[in-house]
């Protein structure tokens, strides 16, 4: 490691989590200003009051202060904000089918089972994306041509009266503006996927990747190593958009299934198995499937063979909006061409969901080794039910729409495709499940909440963390139970909600296989879908009004976004720009423009979601530098999920093994900020954590890069736990302290740079503080305490007789500051500390035995003793304790 120097200073880089923030409070300033960036991505800067840009505060590393710049990168605009992101909301399902694809498992190196298994899956979920697609525009095409220009405005129909006869007379008249908007939608469809986040200009040399670049279907060396644009999304986008097409002019036409004469099917049809096919065989290009066949395929998908086949496609629309035939009548191809699209998406789940079986156990041995908490959720087949939930949000939406604007008409012998009913149906019974299965979930919840497995009310490590704070360990003891059975049993909620949707999914193809459509309950199943369908799509429509004019509403829709947005275009083209793509590799050239001073250390900081960002940008940013630069790079996440939740949804783009790599490349300058009262974020570093005799032990990563036990924790000047790289903050935070901003209350996922251990933590990312300071951890017993209490109230003749022990070299096994007239509730802690551990004296001047202890604590409580608030709250030596606690204490013994 290199040695700081009198010219060190240190770069803060910071990147916020979901939901998005302002460049003040990124900063912790109460005025920044842009100082890079493009705008979209914007780097900020601390700023005074003639807006100029100015350093951050010293960092406290030691004995020494360094010159510390903060940074922040602002990446909230590129997911929320005005009409055209808010609509993105309406691509949800497209998303989550995306997700699913970098959710599949790695596939074992060398084998050829698990590389054809791979390649199946990564083909099926691909053309599941597409029938997907087809079905979204199959659903408008239904309400636009058939439910409007063909029933409600056929002449002398009851619909929309204030339309003249005239203008219903004629059926191209009334099918021009519905072709016209269909073909609209799939314009915006295209341009919506051809829209990509541009890496400034100033850094694309910086923070390109080039030849090193591994594509999803590879795993990962280090997090995120093969998260990078497919080069194939032209030609899949180009699919999807023929695909559209055809299928409005097939539903016109009279259906898939219902042979004709007219040329114009026959076109149609061959459009549809074009994009089909080509889907299907487009190959991933990291060329596990080369061959004539991906040749012949790439050819026929080449730039000018794709204008072709959509131009035509785009005609034949036009053709068929000018002689459509008649418009008299419900079409008889809405109701065809809905239930081939809806039965090829049930076989592609079928099929995508039997695969992932050997695939996950063909995988298995990668995590093996892995303890259980840490494996996959599912055993790498969450991939299954995140599909099987995005076809039937999608096919939830065109029925809710559909069936929503029927009610609304008024009009009620407009006719619908019979799978509208089955749709109904499943929802009908999705919601009654889901209603009863929510209830049996909430109370188990309340069960673990508040009978906690045991015979404490207070977990030991919340007893060790809030030594001697009785109160605060009685307000963080329900909140460390709530939170650890979210982070350990969330994905069960995900199981549940497949399960359901698989038993309403048997449930309406048995009763239409059986014919027994009608009885009392089916149709009281099937208007409680109707019911539930229209709230759905209401609720949406609703949701994107206001997240386009309402900040507030616009900022917990952007949360989906922010989740399901950092993958990029894989199986679905048709979705937003990856805005991973473009934070990455601007995070990792702002960094390397300040390592380029050679007395320069960055420490790239992210908080929830920006963890991952921060974390993939750091593995980026050192394989790109030299072996000398990359001791002056650090990494501190904050609230993260890189444990709990990454590693576990995404085994191929985050594994385990990466984030074991990324800490030996850091040699220990990875530090994690956690409280076990925040729900969303956990440890990164450490597990298996448990209190033993005192002390808090546990198995994690190691500097050398390797995993598994690790010393016992320190307790830090801040009174924070440090178990290897993984610092457990109170929450509550000790204080108020002086000259420092302070926050009350339990703050679970938010505010952690208010936290004091955060200045620490940054230090030992930079390399300018190791991460030995502190003190062991037994604690002291009530007989030592009371003792302490008669011989010396104020606490000045222990806290100076420690500073002498901790000046000739000894250590403060009391660890953070502990009240005087507290002790820990906590029966798992260690009763055997004696008063020469606790204080430094010998035992045979203060006591003969225990019995002897007691007595002097009587004498002690027979004696007037002090007022609580003359106590010093901090016993902490002096060179130990945070210079603000040590404040405190000094004014309190002043008084």
């Amino acid at each position: 490691m290199q040695i700081p120097g009198p010219d060190t200073r240190v770069v803060e880089l910071r990147v916020h989590g979901i939901l998005g923030t302002t460049g003040d409070a990124l900063t912790d300033s109460v005025a920044s200003v842009d100082v890079a960036g493009d705008g979209v991505g914007r780097i900020v800067r601390p700023a005074d009051r003639l807006r100029r840009p100015v350093p951050g505060p010293m960092l406290t590393a030691g004995d020494r202060t360094v010159p510390r710049i903060v940074e922040g990168y602002v990446w909230g605009g590129m997911t929320s904000g005005g009409w055209a992101k808010a609509t993105w909301a309406l691509m949800f399902p497209f998303a989550l089918s995306n997700v699913a694809h970098w959710m599949l498992p790695p596939h074992k190196p060398g084998s050829a089972v698990g590389a054809a298994l791979s390649q199946a899956l990564r083909a099926l979920l691909r053309v599941s994306a597409l029938l997907l697609t087809m079905l979204f525009v199959a659903q408008l095409a239904v309400v636009l041509l058939d439910l409007l220009a063909a029933q409600c405005l056929r002449p002398g129909a009851q619909c929309l009266t204030y339309v003249p006869e005239s203008l219903r007379a004629t059926a191209a008249v009334r099918a021009v503006p519905a072709m016209l908007l269909l073909g609209l939608i799939v314009l915006l469809m295209h341009r919506l996927s051809s829209v990509s986040w541009k890496v400034s200009g100033a850094w694309k040399s910086l923070g390109t990747r080039g030849d090193n670049s591994r594509h999803s279907a590879r795993a990962a060396v280090l997090p995120g190593a093969n998260v990078v644009a497919d080069p194939d999304t032209p030609a899949l986008r180009s699919l999807h958009v023929v695909g559209a097409l055809s299928v409005i002019s097939v539903l016109a036409l009279g259906g898939p299934l219902t042979p004709s004469a007219d040329p114009r099917w026959l076109l149609a049809e061959l459009l549809l198995l074009i994009s089909i096919g080509g889907t299907l065989l487009l190959d991933d290009p990291s060329g596990m499937a080369s061959g004539p066949v991906a040749a012949v395929v790439r050819g026929l998908l080449s730039r000018t063979a794709r204008r072709v086949v959509v131009t035509v496609a785009a005609v034949l629309v036009f053709a068929v909006a000018i002689v459509p035939g008649p418009l008299n009548a419900p079409l008889p191809g809405s109701g065809s061409t809905v239930d081939a699209i809806t039965v090829g998406l049930l076989l592609t789940c079928v099929a995508v969901a039997v695969l992932l079986v050997p695939a996950a156990l063909l995988a298995r041995p990668g995590w093996s080794s892995v303890p259980r908490d840490l494996r996959p959720w599912a055993g790498g087949w969450m991939a299954a039910p995140v599909l099987m939930l995005a076809c039937m949000l999608g096919a939830g939406f065109g029925a809710g729409l559909g069936l929503s604007l029927r009610e609304a008409l008024g009009v009620p012998d407009l006719m619908l495709p019979a799978a509208y009913d089955d749709v109904a149906l499943f929802w009908g019974s999705a919601a009654v499940l889901l209603a009863v299965g929510g209830a049996g979930l909430g109370c188990w919840m309340l069960i673990r909440r508040w009978l906690p497995s045991g015979t404490e009310d207070v977990p030991a490590q919340v007893a060790l963390l809030h030594a001697g704070r009785q109160q605060d360990q009685r307000n963080a003891a329900g909140s460390w139970r709530t939170a650890d059975v979210q982070r350990r049993y969330s994905h069960h909620l995900l199981l549940l909600v497949a399960a359901v949707l698989t038993a309403s999914t048997l449930l309406a193809l048995g009763l239409r296989a059986w014919d027994f459509p009608r009885t009392e309950w089916a149709d009281w199943l099937r208007t409680l879908g109707v019911l539930t369908l229209g709230l759905l799509a209401a609720g949406l429509l609703r949701m994107v009004q206001l997240a386009a004019k309402e900040r507030t509403a616009g900022r917990y829709l952007g949360i989906l976004c922010d989740l399901t947005l950092f993958w990029p275009r894989e199986a679905h083209p048709v979705v937003p720009p990856c805005y991973a793509l473009k934070v990455v590799p601007e995070l990792a050239a702002r960094a390397a423009e300040h390592l380029a001073e050679p007395d320069t250390r960055v420490v790239l900081v992210g908080h929830s979601q920006g963890s991952l960002l921060a974390a993939v940008a750091t593995a980026r940013l050192l394989e790109s530098l030299p072996e000398a630069d990359r001791e002056r790079v650090g990494l501190v996440t904050a609230g993260s999920q890189l444990q709990w939740a990454y590693p576990r949804a995404f085994p191929g783009v985050v594994p385990h093994k990466s984030l074991r790599d990324l800490a030996g490349s850091l040699n220990g300058r990875w530090r994690s900020l956690c409280r076990g009262t925040d729900a969303l974020g956990g440890a990164v570093t450490t597990w298996n954590r448990q209190v033993f005799d005192g002390m808090l032990i546990g198995v994690g990563l190691r500097p050398d890069g390797s995993h598994g036990p690790l010393p016992p924790a320190t307790r830090g000047p801040t009174g924070a736990l440090v178990l290897g790289g993984d610092h457990w903050l109170p929450d509550p935070q000790r204080g108020p302290f002086s000259f420092r901003r302070w926050v009350p209350g339990v703050l679970g996922h938010s505010d952690y740079s208010g936290d004091p251990e955060w200045d620490r933590a940054v230090a030992m990312a930079a390399g300018l503080e190791i991460p030995v300071r502190g003190a062991t951890l037994p604690l002291r017993t009530p007989a030592a305490t009371a003792v302490a209490q008669a011989s010396d109230p104020l606490g000045v003749l222990s806290e100076s007789r420690r500073a002498g022990d901790a000046e000739r070299g000894g250590t403060d096994p009391a660890g953070g500051a502990l009240s005087p007239d507290d002790s820990s509730r906590d029966d798992s802690t260690s009763e055997d500390a004696t008063v020469t551990d606790l204080l430094g004296w010998d035992p045979d001047e203060v006591a003969e035995s225990d019995e002897a202890a007691e007595s002097a604590a009587e004498n002690a409580a027979e004696q007037d003793p002090p007022s609580r608030s003359a106590l010093p709250e901090i016993t902490d030596p002096r060179g130990r304790a945070a210079p603000w606690e040590r404040g405190n204490a000094l004014r309190a013994a002043e008084r």
